[in-house]
């Protein structure tokens, strides 16, 4: 898992990226590049709370990490005027500490819970009344002396992010009202991003050169922006103005990162797949023993992007290499390490 979570081109926040999420986040829909149709959806949804006054129905929003999920929720308060309140599953450890939260947010806020399917069990059993009918019951005292009191909380919006939708109960899936799932993003809607962040950054930049950090940056904008502020080092020391494809090129090189955003942990996995097992099919399990990692990391970080572009196929038997990767990484399905050179 730390070696997944240290890639450069993992979708998954890291601390270094905290401070340019926040220099770079859209503030409202103009500047969020992309996701078009969720973006439609939610500029409707929110008009029609904001003509009735009233609170925006629960929003669930799903998909890889770094697609913009938690922008989308900051984006949705701005839009609807109102405050937002920030958190994760793993942080809200007791039915206590959502009871506090909840208990100070003002009326129509937005609560963001981010790995919304990593909430304690207790605490997403009194997170139920307070999704439907906006009220919190807390139980007071114990044994045959404890009574129930109901409080009343204002009306606010939900809204849950998640990587693994499938991991949702049925029962928290149900009270949300608008669902939708964020896609990778098309190398032109990531050459606006970078752009953007470029002139945020005062960085100068050429066409073809965003154009080469686009098409390497796995359709995720996070990865985008990180490869955009690695060149732009690159660029400095070099004394190089403006960047370059070239610059761009020999900079994702040194960070052994191909044309296709593949970096050396994804072609581990597609050679590990092809010679060890043959092409697959093979187990999640078994692949996640063979490299040392996690079954979830596997499924989450690795896989989405191998799927997309068609390298890896899921089947009920287990993960199976496609001729496209074969081709890619320069390999036949299970012939000899030897012959083929060395595994990683």
């Amino acid at each position: 898992m730390g070696e997944a979570a240290e890639r450069i081109v993992s979708g998954r926040a890291r601390d270094e990226d905290a401070r340019l999420d926040l220099s770079l986040r859209p503030r409202n829909f103009s500047e969020f590049p992309g996701q078009d149709r969720v973006k439609e959806n939610l500029r409707i949804f929110i008009q029609a709370a904001r003509e009735r006054e009233e609170a925006l129905d629960h929003v669930l929003l799903y998909g890889p990490p770094g697609l913009g999920k938690t922008s989308l929720a900051y984006i949705i308060a701005n839009e609807l005027g109102v405050s937002i309140r920030m958190t994760s599953g793993p942080a809200i450890e007791r039915p206590g500490d959502l009871a506090a939260i909840l208990t100070n947010l003002g009326e129509r806020d937005v609560l963001f819970i981010d790995e919304i399917h990593r909430l304690n069990r207790s605490v997403e059993e009194v997170l139920y009344p307070a999704l439907e009918d906006f009220a919190l019951d807390i139980i007071i005292g114990k044994g045959p002396s404890a009574r129930s009191l109901r409080l009343d909380l204002p009306r606010f919006t939900l809204v849950g992010a998640t990587t693994r939708a499938g991991l949702l109960t049925s029962p928290l899936r149900d009270r949300f009202g608008i669902i939708h799932r964020l896609e990778f993003y098309p190398v032109e809607d990531l050459q606006r991003i970078i752009a953007r962040s470029a002139s945020l950054l005062k960085v100068d930049i050429e066409p073809a050169a965003l154009a080469a950090i686009a098409g390497r940056s796995r359709g995720t904008p996070r990865i985008a922006n990180r490869l955009l502020k690695r060149i732009r080092d690159i660029a400095q020391v070099r004394g190089v103005a403006p960047i370059t494809a070239q610059l761009v090129a020999e900079g994702l090189a040194m960070l052994d990162i191909d044309d296709l955003g593949l970096d050396r942990i994804d072609r581990q996995l597609l050679r590990l797949i092809a010679l060890k097992f043959g092409g697959g099919p093979v187990g999640l399990d078994t692949l996640a023993a063979a490299l040392s990692e996690e079954a979830e990391t596997i499924e989450d970080v690795y896989e989405p992007y191998l799927l997309q572009l068609g390298f890896i196929q899921r089947t009920p038997r287990g993960r199976v290499i496609t001729p496209d990767a074969c081709r890619h990484i320069g390999v036949e399905p299970g012939a000899d390490d030897q012959r083929q050179g060395r595994l990683f």
